[in-house]
């Protein structure tokens, strides 16, 4: 919902200005049906039923904001498991978390539309 609102909320505020308009949504890998399929992955491990759903739910909105809002890029990145209170402090760092997305971020007119990425590219949905 506030991907919604924030997204909804700031059309016509200045997009049309900008170089190279876009917005980066995070997402996870738990909103993933291939990730939280396959046993070798994190995501399989853990039975977050509420959590994954709402982050198939951020990655289909961005997916469908890119398809129709074509003169903003819309993106998804998720930061993989990050240690934060969130995880009881596992994973990697903060500063390793936030690449994908400050990756995203400054890309410029080089900017895709519709991707899901983490750290190492595409991620598969």
């Amino acid at each position: 919902m506030t991907t919604t609102l924030i997204t909804g909320g700031n059309r016509g505020l200045g997009h049309e200005k900008a170089a190279a308009p876009s917005v980066v949504n995070v997402t996870s890998g738990m909103g993933s049906f291939t990730l939280t399929h396959d046993p070798e992955r994190v995501e399989s491990q853990y039975p977050l039923a509420a959590y994954g759903s709402s982050k198939s739910a951020v990655t289909m909105l961005t997916m469908q904001y890119a398809r129709t809002i074509p003169d903003v890029r819309f993106n998804a990145v998720d930061p993989g498991q990050t240690a934060t209170e969130f995880t009881g402090h596992i994973g990697q760092s903060v500063e390793e978390g936030a690449e994908a997305a400050v990756r995203i971020a400054t890309l410029g007119p080089d900017t895709p539309t519709g991707t899901v990425t983490d750290r190492a590219g595409a991620l598969p949905w």
